[in-house]
């Protein structure tokens, strides 16, 4: 009889509680696509204006993974662990029970903070329990719900509203979470005490202020109905926030986030190439669902289906991405692949009701596989040459901006939306009307997304491929 090691068996438990709550967050972050429409009709709004839904989740992630590190070490990745799966499915329970959109946008925020301490906490969990040469693995196990999530999220949301109602889509996470908040407290370690420095609330409170600000100001023309004055207001306020805090980081003996790090020219340019590549191709996952319901009347399930394409791609890229990248170098797959992904995001203002259902899937299919590689490249580049206390920094600064992006970009597309639905016809009009109204969006969002290729042109034609350390692939919350 053979009989199994108490710490062999300890570190399994873990590794299947940290894929839990993984599995988890992506499949939320899917499941809620197809459900929009859904949504809309329950609670009396517009489905072209229901991108906030979306972007409420995404910024509380973003506003909340900076500090998420600190508060592991300060309160210990067990107790931080628990609450994290709990005030996740607390904040499903509220969106279920919500009776209005202001009231389910609250609900999302309680959701996404909830949702912002899952995967570092348990990262961070998991790197101080695996010995450095059995570390790899383990992260490699846990990328596996990130990649089932949403493969299956759209489907199963489209599958539960029609069978039951979108309420579903949250309470399902109910159960889940109170079987990982229990395992959590009984079978997780509470981890060695760790001496934290005193946390930069100031640098952390202007950052917040930044990112808040400028994402209500992106969603505020289409979601919360602000005048244009309301939302220049906003974005000065926002950009403000941003310089003070990048004046507080630079005299400050510990920031948030040094300044010194842009000195390292991979992270410099992979940040800012995630943020605006991302701002296109982060509404995909938005706009195709909703353009699928609304305007060529699939039902929720169908439409779920659809997105099954771009799943499958992206996960059948995954082993020629890093041949790619060694043979041709990191300028040339990113400037080139960069400019397909703008195309093909282009490419979805031919979709119309005479399309044949092939050339829709491969529409889908080449979209999902060129942005599995985009993500991919863009992780391993920004992280790459990261050495030392930089290494733990940068790459929760690199979750953050693309949680901020996947936010900014759906309100963005959002914001594009509205605006071309009121500019070609009502938002009440036929499908033909709003077909164009999409088609629009999609030359639109696909056009930044192209122009975002002349960030990564500014990286060095020599630049290396080199090794991350850990797993690059899982350095994002959301990465396919």
């Amino acid at each position: 009889m053979t009989v199994v090691d108490p710490e062999i068996r300890s570190q399994q438990r873990l590794l299947w509680l940290v894929a839990l709550g993984f599995f988890m967050q992506t499949l939320d972050a899917t499941i809620v696509n197809t459900a929009l429409p859904a949504m809309a009709q329950s609670l009396h709004e517009s489905p072209l204006r229901m991108q906030s839904v979306i972007v409420a989740y995404s910024l509380a992630m973003a506003m909340l993974i900076p500090a998420s590190g600190w508060v592991a070490d300060r309160f210990g990745t067990r107790r931080v662990y628990v609450a994290a799966i709990t005030l996740f499915a607390v904040g499903s329970l509220l969106c279920a029970m919500s009776t209005s959109l202001p009231l389910l946008v609250a609900s999302r925020v309680v959701q996404g903070l909830g949702g912002a301490l899952l995967l570092p906490v348990g990262r961070l969990a998991v790197l101080r329990t695996f010995p450095k040469e059995r570390f790899l693995q383990a992260m490699s196990f846990i990328a596996i719900p990130g990649l089932i999530g949403p493969l299956i999220g759209p489907t199963l949301g489209g599958w539960l509203v029609e069978v039951a109602s979108w309420h579903w889509i949250f309470l399902i996470n109910l159960p889940v979470g109170l079987i990982g908040a229990v395992a959590a407290y009984f079978f997780m370690r509470s981890g060695p005490a760790v001496n934290v420095a005193r946390f930069d609330w100031s640098g952390y409170l202007w950052l917040a202020t930044g990112m808040v600000t400028l994402s209500l100001a992106l969603d505020g023309l289409s979601g919360l109905g602000l005048g244009q004055a309301g939302v220049l207001v906003l974005l000065v306020f926002g950009l403000a926030s941003l310089v003070a805090y990048w004046l507080h980081a630079m005299r400050s003996p510990a920031p948030l986030f040094s300044p010194q790090l842009f000195s390292v020219v991979s992270l410099a340019i992979g940040l800012l190439g995630n943020l605006f590549s991302r701002l296109g191709s982060s509404c995909m996952p938005f706009l195709v669902p909703l353009l699928l319901q609304v305007s060529l009347g699939y039902s929720p399930f169908e439409a779920g289906l659809m997105m099954l394409p771009v799943a499958m791609a992206g996960m059948a890229v995954k082993r020629i991405t890093t041949p790619l990248i060694t043979r041709l170098g990191y300028r040339r797959v990113l400037v080139g692949n960069t400019a397909l992904v703008g195309l093909a995001m282009m490419s979805f203002a031919l979709i119309n009701p005479g399309q044949h259902l092939a050339l829709r899937l491969l529409q889908l299919a080449l979209f999902g596989a060129v942005n599995s590689i985009q993500f991919t490249a863009m992780n391993t580049l920004t992280l790459k040459d990261l050495e030392g206390s930089q290494a733990s920094s940068g790459n929760s600064l690199l979750s953050m901006v693309q949680m901020l992006a996947m936010g900014m970009g759906v309100a963005v597309a959002g914001a594009v939306l509205a605006g071309f639905a009121a500019l070609l016809g009502p938002v009440s009009a036929a499908r033909l009307d709003t077909l164009a109204s999409f088609h629009a969006t999609f030359v639109t969002m696909g056009f930044i997304t192209l122009a975002s290729a002349a960030i990564f042109w500014q990286l060095p034609s020599g630049l290396e491929p080199g090794l991350v350390r850990g797993d690059a692939s899982a350095a994002g919350p959301h990465e396919p």
